[in-house]
């Protein structure tokens, strides 16, 4: 008996969203090992990448987000980058850009298409050399990680994160407080009650050790990563892809370990979560093909079903995106049922009740209650630069000033944001039913519409994105969507800064950091170039 529905064994004839059958072969161990030469060029790009890394490690010790307290000035030797803050930017930049080319490189050996193909061994070991010099290193590319800090101090207090921000539970002279960046001092927490009572725990620890909240901080996020670590190769076996171009795409992606890792970001802990309640849930789903009966219940099956429901329920107490999970693992047990509408109207009142029971356990649990749902649009309370939905609004201000009709930007914003809302509602649903009617691969279905969810924010962030792109690297197998999703992330891991800060009356001048990092890139490509030239051509080239 095959398990997890959508798995290889559930294809529909053609139908959009699955891998062909030469992947759901390759996935199963149907592709030769690399050879000598492939091996050789393999390892230049492992330690082309750790350079990146080390790089972006040792300038984040003048570029990161340090705490205000920064223990650096006290270490010898490594204070010298924090009194250099120039020459520290210009080397996180070169770390920067030599691990984005790293892992398009390592990109190189997990196409589904290549004849030899790096296994998920190989990819993890690679992922492992590249992730440890980023794990006790100041926060980089946003000061988020203070907000998590100070927001878990006053839950440890006592005060209610979701009516006080920072600066009035704590008082702005607080350690707390000053890290937190100046425009989320006055504003409630947008988090889940379970990962602030998590937060709460790592307080009475670190007492006002702002430093070692940090690295705790870190370690939390560290554990969600090893979830998704964990979850991503066992989805891709079920649906036919190679576990190591999932791990490649969704794991060792620049976005996962600059934000996720090297940011310490709660999205991590979240799409853990996420993951690995998918797994579960699917763990012991027998599945059905189309058009065929419905198989004989497994043992445990719905034990699994419950289990993964319960641990996607707890994901959406840390990030809310989490809870669109469980309409799609609902549409797999329909669809493993009967698929009738009937089936679908119970399985969605199943999954509304363990998300009921879930969050009123832990909302009574940790003492913190429902507030968190009037606080989730604490994020909208700043426009992105980088959001589509931002930038058209601000566009639209514009113009009404042009035409006389005053400036109106906020009010534009504010019509466009609840018009992405109705969009990505909309998209969810059509997907939710073309899954239910086998049109789309349920997780296909997921991925995309928190993808249109994040990409329609007006606070859209890099890093949110990341919501999309792993759940599908699990299960798209087509080049299409690995090419847009590849160059997707390799651009937006290159547009926010390491301090996450707009550089406003800082020591150092932006522009020439970043040739200056340019510079060393393009001379360490040269030095790869002349090792290995293989790895700089396109795929299929004749040597």
């Amino acid at each position: 008996m095959v398990f997890g529905n959508g798995g290889p064994a559930a294809r529909t004839g053609g139908t959009r969203g699955d891998t062909d059958a030469r992947e759901g072969t390759d996935a199963r161990g149907g592709t030769d090992p690399l050879d000598g030469a492939d091996t050789r060029a393999l390892a230049l790009v492992r330690r082309f990448g750790t350079v990146g890394a080390l790089l972006l490690a040792f300038g984040s010790l003048g570029a990161g987000a340090a705490p205000i307290l920064n223990p650096v000035h006290h270490i010898p030797v490594l204070r010298v980058f924090a009194r250099i803050p120039t020459v520290s930017v210009a080397v996180a930049f070169a770390g920067m850009g030599m691990m984005v080319l790293a892992w398009l490189c390592l990109g190189r050996f997990t196409r589904p298409d290549r004849p030899r193909v790096a296994d998920q061994g190989r990819v993890l070991r690679v992922l492992v050399t590249w992730t440890l010099p980023l794990v006790v290193i100041p926060p980089l590319f946003s000061r988020d990680v203070y907000s998590y800090l100070a927001q878990s101090e006053i839950v440890r207090r006592g005060f209610d994160p979701y009516a006080l921000g920072p600066a009035q539970a704590l008082g702005v002279d607080d350690p707390f407080t000053a890290g937190v960046s100046n425009m989320w001092r006055d504003t409630p927490a947008p988090y889940g009650p379970l990962f602030l009572e998590i937060g709460s725990w790592i307080s009475e620890v670190i007492g006002t050790d702002v430093a070692l909240g940090v690295l705790l901080q870190r370690l939390l996020a560290l554990v969600g990563f090893g979830l998704i670590v964990w979850a991503l190769p066992r989805l891709a076996r079920r649906y036919g892809v190679r576990p190591g171009t999932a791990l490649w795409l969704g794991a060792a992606n620049p976005l996962v370990l600059f934000h996720l890792v090297a940011g310490a970001h709660n999205e991590a802990l979240g799409i853990g979560l996420m993951l690995a309640g998918l797994e579960l849930g699917m763990r012991r789903l027998a599945v059905r093909i189309e058009g065929e009966p419905p198989p004989p219940r497994l043992p445990h099956e719905w034990t699994y079903i419950v289990a993964g429901a319960v641990v996607i329920s707890l994901a959406a107490m840390v990030k809310i995106h989490a809870v669109v999970a469980l309409g799609f693992l609902g549409v797999m047990v329909a669809r493993r049922w009967h698929g009738r509408i009937t089936d679908l109207a119970a399985v969605a009142g199943l999954m509304l009740g363990v998300v009921t029971v879930v969050s009123v356990a832990v909302g009574v649990g940790t003492g913190l209650g429902f507030g968190w749902i009037g606080a989730l649009e604490t994020p909208a309370m700043v426009w992105s630069w980088v959001s589509p939905v931002a930038e058209l609004g601000q566009l639209g201000g514009v113009l009404g000033v042009l035409l006389g009709l005053g400036n109106h930007t906020a009010s534009v914003i504010a019509i466009l944001g609840l018009l992405g809302y109705l969009v990505a509602g909309a998209v969810t649903v059509k997907f939710l039913w073309d899954g239910f009617r086998w049109r789309y691969r349920p997780i296909i279905g997921l991925g995309v519409s928190l993808g249109t969810f994040m990409l329609l924010h007006v606070a859209m962030q890099p890093w949110w994105l990341l919501w999309a792109v792993i759940p599908l690297a699990a299960a798209a197998g087509t080049s299409r969507f690995r090419v847009a999703a590849t160059g997707a992330s390799a651009v937006l891991a290159l547009l926010i800064p390491p301090t996450g800060s707009p550089f406003d009356g800082r020591s150092y001048i932006l522009h020439q950091a970043v040739v200056a990092g340019a510079i060393v890139v393009l001379l360490a490509v040269g030095v790869m170039w002349r090792k290995a030239p293989s790895l700089l051509r396109r795929p299929g080239t004749v040597r």
